[in-house]
């Protein structure tokens, strides 16, 4: 049983990391059923959790769909209101803000987590049309 679930494991991380979208845990049920036609949405999910717990991959929590990234370094993300797409926010992270939390409340901050929500160019492109 060990094997399997580790067999099972390996074809949800190899599926995160053939992506470079921010995939859905349906978008990765998806790819990982064109593999291995018998595994069940419960089992993608379970592993994407237990991936994301251990530290391989980062699930990202936005409106409607949860996603998931390869990129586990602390960063933010962008959202577009308009169609969903999620993107890696081009800006660095600022430790200060997880140091200004601490100091003002007295909790030990790991990180913080924030994401931008606005209109993506293609959308933009679409409206403008």
């Amino acid at each position: 049983m060990q094997t399997r679930n580790t067999k099972q494991r390996g074809l949800v991380l190899d599926a995160v990391r053939a992506r470079c979208d921010h995939p859905s845990a349906d978008d990765i049920y998806i790819d990982v059923r064109r593999l291995d036609p018998k595994i069940s949405r419960g089992t993608v999910y379970r592993n994407l959790s237990v991936l994301a717990d251990a530290g391989e991959i980062m699930h990202v929590r936005v409106p409607a769909a949860d996603r998931y990234d390869l990129r586990t370094e602390k960063h933010y993300h962008m959202f577009c209101l308009r169609c969903g797409r999620v993107a890696d926010a081009p800006i660095p992270y600022r430790d200060e803000l997880d140091e200004g939390a601490a100091a003002a409340t007295g909790f030990t901050v790991g990180r913080h987590r924030t994401i931008f929500e606005g209109v993506c160019p293609e959308c933009r492109e679409k409206e403008g049309r």
